[in-house]
């Protein structure tokens, strides 16, 4: 095993057997803004108690220069990533003096070049185990330390980090700040971010407690940084925690800072929470957006108790923060801002994540098995965010708000700056509800899979029984033609099958108010009436759970993807919340993509331009329905190019947009993309945008819309940049990978597909995880049988587990379009 991939017996040994007192970390990035210089000084001093003679540093970097240990200079054994540590006292003081890298692909120190100013941003990123790749480390959660920073950088740059700077000298044109000490966190938790970013300060006040404010962006972006709404959101936030936790926030000041080329959509931190800049609006942006930012800003909010405060000890245990920090996000949306419909984005979005994901053979509990870390770097995902948030609002109506809450608490003050796992919180929650609950962990977070929920008219029938408090609505007409609930069951479920009489209605909903973690099918009459009414339904979260059981029953197979489409073009163009649309269409598009068969494909592909088409021209003049019908245009259009004149008129400025539509820059690239995927852009026209949008983003799309031209030799040319040009940072890779495959030219792509699976273990060893991650899944082939992955799979038994475990989900994937496709062949 390559020794950077640390595993979970080793490190807990190497816990038992240390206690670390504090960290001093100096960092010299003077040099950043010269990209000739890929490295930067790195100086750890680490204090510690030890119980064993020997251990190791973590520490992924160019080189080690020294190493001493107690004041004593000894040899360096640095194999690349463990530094050896021998002849340890009980109580040691180790300094090691190395060089580390910038980083392009977000992990760890990454170094983004501005083309708009010609300016320098650093920020670091290092969850679950990047740390290492900046400063030497204990690279582990559960030896938890004070961090104190001392951060060298170009004079005028601002430097932030988790805690307050406590002294600043400079000296010629160089800076050094020096930062106060942190309270006891995590490796991972720590964060420096330095370059000359625009700054938006402000405070919150609570009774005694007052807590600076700051938001943070790139100088370029500063014109788009809507600051007052994300300081309303961050107040409403830190309000709603505070009268739920009861516990003062912990951490001083809360920086948020928006940074380029990042690989996730926020982390958390304490102090520094950092987040994609796509949350900086570079045009009108929909309710839904704004939605997505304040869900994603109290999500990492809430990370301040639950995973900085009190973290898991290892990794099986993720979802004691990202569960709660998905559930809570949602809530205090819901419950605390102008977005009181955050369920329903919950309900249609991140559920669909967690029932897709948890339907591939490679599905784990809640509570997962993580035994080294490649397979911690996979498990992000849909059950550990989605799946366990869903089971933790079960919990909620199971325990009741009030207990939840006070186990919360109790949880925070016994173990506020330690580590914890899944029997803490059990017992916290049992305490102070009362209640045993062990039987519905072992139900819900020690188990895998997902139930499925019909009623046949007698009773309640589920697959792959499990325990249940669910409602079931009974709606019908009002003499307004509205669809409303006339009528609801409660009932808990245990068994296969639950006697149960349900009133009549025209339409009967499975998991009304959407309390339980189940797919639900409809009956024959719900059907009928959701595909004849289902605009009239009155209660956006009753209308969501009906569209996602169609969704649901779609890829299953069970409803053809042709009624599914129908229901589509007939009810999302009256769609008004915005949130539900945007996740509707995007299916509409991925059912097109994947289950309709071929013979049939490229009619719906025009069927479906049309009606986007329409949708976008008779919506509201500059509302959120418009913006989001006009960027879905840019997807059937990359497949049918009977608007294709028309969309350049609209680039061009021939041809009038409709009233209200901003042609922001964002939208005009992915119509110029989609027009250079069917031939109808060349270079020189994507070139001409270009020098109308010479930004960050503005390279990236042109990029991706070179690659998506529908030339062999283009298809070769971007081939060959993904695997050779290591100089790519994470955003270019993806912008290549997406243009390659743009608009599903498998008479373009199919050549290369021995070649994907010639470099699979090659990308894997040779690459960071997130970079191999990328071109593993965004260039699987989709070809029209599993014969080529299935000798890959046969063939590559001891490949590494965590490669094997992406190939097999996207075999999956592949086997379900193929065999959807199948059942509608003739529909």
């Amino acid at each position: 095993m390559n020794s950077a991939n640390l595993t979970r017996d080793e490190v807990s040994a190497r816990a038992r057997a240390l206690e670390v007192i504090g960290y001093r970390v100096e960092l010299d990035l003077s040099g950043a803004p010269d990209l000739s210089q890929p490295g930067f000084a790195t100086v750890t001093t680490v204090e510690f108690t030890a119980t064993e003679p020997q251990t190791w540093l973590d520490f992924l970097g160019p080189s080690v220069e020294v190493v001493t240990v107690n004041g004593t200079a000894v040899p360096v054994e640095f194999d690349g990533a463990r530094i050896r540590l021998r002849e340890l006292a009980e109580r040691n003081v180790v300094t090691v003096t190395a060089t580390g890298a910038y980083s392009r692909s977000g992990e760890g120190l990454h170094r983004f070049h501005d083309p708009a100013d010609g300016q320098t941003y650093l920020y670091t990123q290092y969850e679950p185990a990047d740390a290492r790749r900046v400063f030497a480390c204990f690279e582990q959660p559960d030896l938890k330390a004070p961090f104190t920073f001392r951060v060298t950088v170009p004079a005028g740059w601002l430097v932030v980090s988790n805690q307050a700077a406590e002294d600043a000298t400079l000296d010629g044109g160089r800076q050094t700040v020096t930062f106060a000490p942190t309270l006891p966190i995590s490796t991972y938790l720590t964060a420096v971010v330095a370059g000359p970013y625009h700054r938006v300060e402000s405070s919150w006040t609570r009774g005694d407690l007052t807590v600076l404010l700051g938001v943070l962006c790139r100088a370029s972006l500063a014109g788009h940084l809507d600051a007052d709404e994300i300081v309303e959101v961050t107040a409403q936030g830190l309000d709603f925690y505070a009268e739920h936790f009861e516990y003062p926030y912990p951490f001083g000041k809360y920086d948020q800072v928006f940074v380029p080329e990042y690989n996730l959509g926020a982390m958390e931190n304490p102090g520094c929470v950092t987040f994609t800049e796509s949350y900086v609006f570079r045009g009108k942006a929909t309710a839904a957006q704004h939605q997505r930012r304040a869900n994603t800003i109290l999500h990492e909010m809430a990370h301040m108790w639950f995973g900085d405060l009190v973290t898991m000890r290892w990794w099986d245990d993720l979802w004691l923060k990202e569960s709660f920090a998905d559930y809570m996000g949602a809530l205090a949306c819901a419950e605390a801002t102008e977005f009181t419909d955050a369920w329903v984005a919950f309900a249609n979005g991140r559920k669909a994540w967690a029932y897709s994901q948890d339907q591939l053979p490679t599905t784990h509990p809640v509570v997962a098995d993580i035994v080294d870390l490649q397979a911690a770097k996979l498990n992000f995902d849909g059950i550990t965010y989605a799946k366990g948030a869903s089971v933790l609002k079960q919990l909620v109506a199971y325990v009741g708000s009030d207990a939840f809450f006070a186990g919360a608490r109790r949880y925070f003050r016994d173990h506020a700056f330690g580590n914890t796992t899944l029997s803490d919180l059990l017992d916290a929650l049992e305490h102070e509800s009362g209640r045993d609950l062990r039987d519905w962990s072992r139900a819900w977070l020690q188990t895998t899979g997902v139930s499925t929920i019909h009623y046949d008219g007698a009773a309640l029938v589920q697959s792959d029984p499990r325990p249940h408090r669910i409602a079931v609505g009974c709606y019908d007409f009002d003499r307004s033609g509205a669809l409303v609930r006339v009528d609801q069951v409660a009932l808990d479920l245990v068994e296969e099958r639950t006697p149960v009489e349900m009133p009549p209605a025209a339409l009967t909903l499975i998991n009304d108010e959407d309390r339980t973690y189940a797919k639900v099918r409809l009956d024959e009459r719900s059907l009928a009436t959701a595909e004849r009414s289902l605009d009239k339904v009155a209660d956006p979260l009753a209308r969501g759970l009906i569209w996602s059981a169609l969704w649901n029953a779609c890829r299953d197979g069970e409803l053809a993807v042709s009624r599914y489409l129908d229901a589509v073009r007939a009810f999302a163009p009256s769609e008004q919340n915005v949130s539900l649309l945007s996740v509707i269409v995007g299916n509409a598009y991925f059912a097109v993509d994947h289950y309709v068969p071929e013979a049939q494909r490229a009619a719906r592909w025009r069927e479906w331009l049309d009606t986007a088409w329409s949708a976008m021209s008779a919506a509201a003049p500059g509302s959120g329905e418009q913006l989001t019908w006009a960027r879905t245009v840019a997807g059937p259009a990359a497949h049918d190019d009977s608007r294709a004149a028309e969309i350049r008129a609209l680039l061009d400025g021939a041809g009038a947009a409709p009233v209200g539509l901003e042609l922001d820059p964002d939208l005009r690239w992915a119509l110029w993309r989609a027009l250079a995927t069917v031939g109808r852009a060349d270079a020189a026209d994507l070139d001409g945008e270009l020098a109308r949008d010479d930004s960050a983003a503005g390279r990236t799309a042109w990029l991706g819309a070179l690659a998506a031209r529908p030339d062999p030799a283009v298809k070769a040319e971007t081939w060959r940049r993904i695997f050779a040009d290591r100089g790519l940072s994470n955003d270019r890779l993806d912008a290549l990978i997406g243009g390659f495959g743009a608009g599903g030219r498998r008479d373009l792509t199919a050549r290369f597909d021995d070649d994907y699976f010639a470099a699979l273990e090659a990308v894997w060893s040779g690459r960071s995880i997130e970079i191999a991650r990328r071109i593993v899944i965004g260039l699987f082939p989709l070809a029209d049988s599993l014969g080529s992955v299935d000798r890959w799979l046969s063939s590559r038994a001891d490949a590494p587990a965590a490669l094997r475990r992406l190939v097999i989900e996207r075999r999956d994937h592949l086997a379900r379009d193929l065999r959807v496709r199948a059942t509608n062949t003739g529909a």
